[in-house]
């Protein structure tokens, strides 16, 4: 076997490990495979085992000449230091070569969300089509709001993930980690509303958000939707569910919300991954200072 089959052979070893003993999600395993594929094309005349810190810092210095972006290159650093560690595991290596290789330096973007008076105008003022589809993009749209739920939580809820007697929801997070999530009296009513229509449609399994034809929802259903309703109360560059997701997060925080509070809400596994959206309201902050301060 030569060097190039024999580093693939142990890729796949590795996303079979990712997919069904970690149990990642498809877009992770999806990516990682991209990104390693990459690596190993750029190093396919070395064995996996032989690479050094050095081979893969002088990978990291082609991608920037590339121009690919610090945070891309970060990403793939991150892959490579899973595989080894994998590799590590599974002893076909002893040390980690990625261990010593340090992430770039980014720049800090902050969250993209829909302002507060914007998401009134869209659930109060824009109208929905009078039909199944329109109760279930409005029951998406104030899902996604009301609960801050990522889009592959929503498409993957079932109809038994509601419990109408305690006003929650039980969403199946990342790396298969439940959490319950609280449920405004809107989203139940709605909630209630367009199950009875889902039902008509189909009963052939337990899907909770389903297309027209009675299948499960896909990716880019959620996001045609969610785009299409931003799009008439906001000027925002992105409009993806992600960003209902954002909007959820800066507008508790924004009302008084504790973040260790949003932070469960919204199934991080570290505060630090929630503290982005204390910058955005340091920025309402800031105006609020602007327009209050006698002396401003």
């Amino acid at each position: 076997m030569n060097n190039n089959s024999h580093n693939k052979e142990l890729l796949q070893s590795f996303l079979n490990y990712l997919e069904f003993e970690k149990r990642s999600s498809k877009h992770t395993v999806s990516s990682y495979k991209t990104d390693l594929l990459q690596f190993l094309t750029s190093i396919s005349t070395i064995k996996i085992e032989e690479i050094s810190d050095k081979s893969i810092r002088l990978w990291i210095a082609e991608l920037s000449e590339d121009k690919i972006s610090p945070k891309s290159i970060n990403r793939k650093i991150t892959a490579i230091h899973s595989f080894y560690n994998f590799l590590q595991k599974i002893n076909i290596v002893i040390e980690n070569p990625a261990q010593k290789i340090r992430a770039l330096k980014t720049k800090k973007r902050l969250p993209t969300f829909v302002e507060q008076k914007n998401i009134n105008n869209l659930l109060d003022n824009i109208e929905f089509e009078n039909n199944f589809v329109g109760l279930r993009d409005r029951f998406i749209i104030v899902l996604l709001y009301t609960t801050g739920i990522r889009r592959a939580e929503l498409i993957n809820l079932s109809l038994q993930s509601f419990d109408f007697s305690n006003t929650t929801i039980k969403v199946l997070g990342k790396r298969n980690k439940e959490r319950l999530v609280p449920i405004v009296a809107e989203c139940t009513e709605l909630a209630k509303r367009y199950i009875l229509e889902r039902n008509k449609i189909t009963q052939s399994h337990n899907y909770l958000i389903i297309t027209e034809s009675g299948a499960k929802a896909y990716d880019n259903l959620i996001y045609r939707i969610v785009k299409k309703y931003i799009s008439q109360v906001s000027t925002i560059e992105k409009k993806s569910p992600h960003v209902l997701r954002h909007s959820f997060a800066t507008h508790l925080l924004n009302n008084g919300a504790d973040l260790n509070d949003i932070k469960e809400l919204l199934g991080h596994s570290n505060l630090s991954a929630t503290q982005i959206y204390t910058h955005n309201s340091f920025e309402k902050l800031k105006d609020i200072y602007k327009q209050s301060h006698p002396r401003n």
